[in-house]
């Protein structure tokens, strides 16, 4: 299984590193793919970590390898089953499947100041996931050794991701109620309103193909829906934004349930 971290390592950085580089780039030496400034701020910022010392943040620094990942480049793959935590620094990451007429599913998008990974130690499985960066991103990687001294040391992390993971779980259950009880326009309303933070800031960096493949439909279907929220005056559609101008009244279409024959 470490043999496959290190192959995932060589993959991230340089896109096409050996496994000697990636290797070297591990938890003790420098690398190419670490950030130039310390990290430990970052560490301690997060949530999972908030419990731990100075010295201990250290410790967890030096356990991690930071690397880059520009938008649209696979970070994770299910054939890659060894254990493998990432932290995501700056940035957000599709998971997603893909179904044997390869459309795409996108199953979470998670961002900054979490985590995703391989880590059964915790009950957080890929199964057959890939990870896709949704934009630029600057990732932490560690490998099983190095989670599982951390978790068996400090308890509490693991209690932390454990809660991360049922929200995560939670927030699948809705969008999966939501695709049996909801029509289209509440769908797409409903993801608007969670995408930009209940209507807080404007949507950027999301394509209406990224959108369709978030709630399981094709590209024209969002496009009609947007375009039917547009012209009741509930959203402005731009080629790189869309601004939530009326969110009381986009809540009222979100909150719309389809009406089921009895």
């Amino acid at each position: 299984m470490e043999r496959k971290f290190i192959s995932t390592l060589s993959r991230l950085i340089g896109g096409g590193g050996t496994a000697a580089q990636a290797q070297a780039a591990g938890t003790n030496g420098p690398a190419a793919a670490r950030a130039e400034r310390p990290n430990k701020a970052y560490l301690s910022a997060m949530r999972i970590f908030r419990d731990l010392s100075a010295d201990e943040i250290k410790v967890v620094e030096r356990s991690t390898v930071m690397t880059t990942a520009p938008k649209g480049k696979i970070v994770y793959q299910p054939e890659e089953t060894g254990e493998i935590l990432f932290l995501i620094k700056t940035g957000s990451v599709h998971l997603y499947r893909v179904s044997s007429e390869g459309r795409k599913f996108i199953v979470q998008t998670i961002g900054p100041m979490t985590f995703f990974g391989e880590m059964a130690i915790v009950g957080h499985n890929m199964y057959d996931l890939f990870a896709e960066a949704a934009e630029d991103c600057l990732l932490c990687v560690m490998g099983r050794a190095d989670i599982e001294r951390l978790l068996l040391s400090k308890p509490q992390i693991g209690l932390r991701m454990i809660e991360e993971i049922g929200q995560r779980m939670h927030d699948v259950q809705e969008r999966l109620g939501d695709s049996v009880f909801k029509g289209v326009p509440a769908r797409v309303a409903s993801l608007l309103l969670k995408v930009s933070n209940d209507g807080e800031h404007s949507i950027k960096g999301l394509t209406h193909q990224d959108l369709a493949d978030m709630l399981g439909i094709y590209r024209e279907t969002v496009t009609n829906a947007l375009d039917g929220l547009r012209d009741e005056g509930l959203v402005e559609v731009s080629r790189k934004e869309i601004a939530i101008l009326n969110r009381d009244e986009l809540r009222k279409v979100a909150e719309e349930e389809i009406l089921r024959k009895r």
